[in-house]
């Protein structure tokens, strides 16, 4: 009689390493975190933007020819080029577009910016998609939850996590690749997560990449 092994659960791992990323790539991880040091300029243009106290939702659809190319942000943040620090801010999202096309030898590219003050996600779910850069320049990070801390079944309702789960959360400023439902051999294995609730009057400025192509 065959006997039928239980894949071992996803991992997930976080350094303050850059190439931490990489293991985004490995079938064994669902989750790798990139505990960088948002440099102190970056941290002041962001709370200069959200301190605007305006509504804010920029998308944008990167087509990269050439790998090695300047990605094309031109639209991005164009109302705010008065403020201090803006072009070294773009400078470091176009970074991070080469540095996730890099990896995954992406040709297309969905950019998201937004400045929010909730949950855009409050329950905790898995993302249809193959795996999305998350960053935020200001404001707590995602939270997520280790393997069987909450039933998948439940995911999008409102069941809590097992009482003995620990909710993790990723820090201001750190890179995360999170791999969701539609990454190759990842099915059922998504990372469960979902937005931090913010007190009243607190905003975050969220960057999110999306693999088109």
């Amino acid at each position: 009689m065959l006997a039928f092994k239980t894949p071992p659960q996803p991992l997930q791992i976080s350094s303050e390493r850059i190439d931490v990323l990489g293991d985004a790539l490995r079938d064994d991880v669902n989750l790798a975190v990139w505990q960088r040091n948002l440099p102190e300029h970056l941290a002041a243009f962001a709370s200069t933007l959200l301190a605007q106290c305006e509504p804010l939702a920029e998308s944008l659809s990167i087509e990269l020819v050439d790998i090695d190319a300047e990605p094309d942000l031109r639209g991005l943040l164009n109302g705010y080029s008065d403020l201090p620090g803006q072009a070294a801010f773009l400078a470091d999202v176009a970074w991070l577009v080469r540095a996730y096309a890099c990896l995954l030898d992406a040709r297309c590219i969905g950019l998201r910016l937004r400045a929010l003050d909730g949950a855009m996600c409050p329950r905790f779910h898995v993302d249809h998609v193959p795996l999305r850069l998350i960053t935020s320049y200001a404001g707590p990070g995602s939270q997520w939850l280790r393997e069987g801390a909450l039933s998948r079944q439940h995911l999008g309702g409102p069941q809590a996590p097992d009482e003995q789960a620990v909710v993790e959360q990723i820090g201001c400023g750190h890179v995360a690749l999170v791999k969701g439902e539609r990454w190759v051999g990842n099915e059922g294995r998504g990372l469960i997560h979902r937005s931090p609730t913010l007190p009243a009057g607190e905003r975050r400025l969220l960057l999110t990449l999306d693999w088109l192509a």
